[in-house]
């Protein structure tokens, strides 16, 4: 494979947003259930006893969204009030009238009758902080699995199934964790990493760290590939810098975004061949 020296610029203008669904199959039930729940002008605690006994968990976030809390926020203040009796679905199943007391004694009952009976459709509130909530994290993790998965997608393609996932593998030096291993964990001449971003934060400073690991672990003449993408990389250079600088440094093969996908399955397969895989 040929050694090349890769320039941030040409990495950055690669980039692009990576638009998800911020539902999945729990948010589509929850956001069913508060379309389908009658209107009231008053609620009592035998429809909060309902909406528990259907599912407890997705009751429960339905109650949260109602009092429009977050789930470390809510269970703060629940704590505060239940005290060693717990907040667990074991706890309500032993004693309900005490957790359904609890609940009502947050405001439960008062908050869902001000937001059933905006003048605005009501569900479409909470829906909203369904998804800057619960959804902002599940996007999250769809961004990160997509790009993954699409990694997979073409690596199956090469080696067929000539390879492991998100396993720990074992260099000369130590063992690191990895999200591809070929031909495995065990006698891995190619690694891959793919990380996928739509916001910053401190996972985009632990996948370096992530690198690093792979890097002191691995033989030197193992290929180290890199696969990412996400406009968030662009508020994170500083850190996108030191990845390049590894790859600069001949610590990682190179570097791919979704838009050097083709560059990315040519690589491949040009390495199956120099590795005889």
């Amino acid at each position: 494979m040929e050694i090349i020296s890769q320039e941030l610029d040409d990495i950055l203008e690669g980039l692009q947003e990576l638009t998800v669904d911020w539902r999945d199959e729990t948010a589509n039930r929850v956001v069913e259930k508060l379309r389908n729940l009658i209107v009231k002008k008053k609620y009592s605690i035998d429809d909060v006893k309902s909406i528990l006994d259907h599912d407890f968990d997705e009751g429960l976030l339905i109650c949260r969204l109602f009092l429009a809390l977050s789930k470390d926020k809510f269970e703060l203040e629940f704590r505060a009030i239940r005290g060693s009796k717990g907040i667990g679905v074991a706890s309500y199943r032993a004693h309900p009238e005490e957790f359904l007391f609890d609940l009502k004694s947050i405001g439960l009952l008062e908050a869902m009758a001000l937001e059933a009976n905006r003048e605005t459709h009501w569900s479409d509130i909470l829906i909203e902080r369904l998804r800057s909530g619960r959804g902002s994290a599940v996007a999250g993790q769809k961004r990160g699995r997509g790009v993954e998965d699409f990694v997979e997608s073409i690596v199956s393609k090469v080696f067929l199934d000539d390879f492991e996932t998100r396993q720990t593998f074992t260099g000369p030096r130590g063992k690191a964790k990895c999200d591809f291993a070929i031909p495995n964990k065990k006698t891995a001449r190619i690694l891959i990493e793919a990380k996928g971003y739509g916001a910053t934060g401190s996972k985009m400073t632990d996948v370096l760290g992530d690198i690093e690991k792979i890097i002191a672990a691995k033989r030197s003449d193992t290929a180290l590939l890199f696969f990412t993408d996400g406009l968030s990389w662009k508020q994170r250079k500083s850190d996108l810098r030191k990845i390049i600088a590894y790859q600069n440094n001949g610590d990682i093969t190179r570097i791919y975004t979704y838009s050097m996908a083709e560059q990315f399955e040519a690589d491949l397969r040009r390495l199956k061949i120099e590795f005889n895989l």
